[in-house]
């Protein structure tokens, strides 16, 4: 099961709720909004991202491209059916890397399409 939570990165531990517009939750009465005005660019890792080499270090690399060593962590979380985990670097700079379930998914990917 998803935590719905940012895993790593700019605030690391925090809630993502949202299903019109999903946003971090860093702090309870400002979210952080997940749309096209505040996110530059995001890496859904993928399970081909996941299966293209035979260990986690390639799975590192790919999450290594967007977010660096923090990205690294993303080639250590174990694939469950429904969860999704996305790389998120913000406009401001700042990176996240986010594990999401699947409805928050399909609501993050049209915001952000």
């Amino acid at each position: 099961m998803a935590r719905n939570k940012v895993i790593a990165g700019e605030y690391e531990g925090s809630m993502v709720m949202g299903f019109v517009t999903p946003g971090i939750y860093a702090t309870p009465s400002t979210p952080i909004e997940l749309t096209k005005e505040n996110v530059a660019n995001y890496e859904v890792i993928t399970e081909d991202h996941r299966k293209s080499a035979t260990s986690g270090i390639a799975r590192g690399l790919v999450g290594g491209a967007l977010l660096g060593p923090v990205g690294l962590l993303a080639g250590l979380t174990a694939k469950t059916k429904g969860t999704h985990v996305i790389a998120i670097e913000f406009n401001d700079g700042n990176k996240s890397l986010i594990e999401i379930d699947e409805k928050l998914y399909k609501a993050l990917i049209q915001r952000l399409f």
